[in-house]
């Protein structure tokens, strides 16, 4: 297989494995702790899936960005070569920044009582971000899979 097919075929299979990831995480990974840990260990727990997570999104973003990148650059070689494809992993990116790196030292401040905003407020805005990476990566993934082969 050439090197264009396997990039292509990552471009179709990526996105698709990492929407199946995100919704493993927010549907089965972090409510089970919750289930059976008390809740200070379910957060810790939740929070070592989170840090994985998120280093895993910035990876998965960086090597979507860059194969859209290179598509683009092959369809379109002269003018913009910017895609909606390219939008979707930046803002996926991101909202993993945003969302947990950005927000994940407010959070543990927050616990100690300190800083403008409550846990549950900074809780509620990761999760909307975390809601809007979903919806991004799903976007993606059902724009790679609609990509008709060249």
């Amino acid at each position: 297989m050439r090197l264009d097919a396997w990039a292509e075929l990552l471009r179709r299979l990526l996105p698709g494995l990492w929407a199946g990831l995100l919704l493993c995480v927010a549907l089965l990974a972090t409510p089970a702790p919750f289930a059976v840990l008390s809740a200070a260990e379910a957060g810790r727990v939740v929070g070592h899936i989170f840090a994985r997570e998120a280093a895993v999104a910035v990876l998965l973003g960086a090597v979507l960005l860059v194969l859209e990148r290179r598509r683009a650059a092959q369809i379109k070689p002269e003018g913009s070569q910017f895609s909606v494809e390219m939008g979707l992993a930046l803002l996926a990116i991101f909202c993993t920044v945003l969302g947990y790196y950005a927000l994940q030292p407010e959070m543990a401040a927050a616990k100690a009582g300190q800083g403008r905003l409550s846990f549950g407020q900074l809780h509620a805005i990761s999760l909307g971000l975390f809601g809007v990476k979903i919806l991004a990566v799903l976007a993606l993934a059902w724009r790679a899979a609609q990509t008709p082969q060249r």
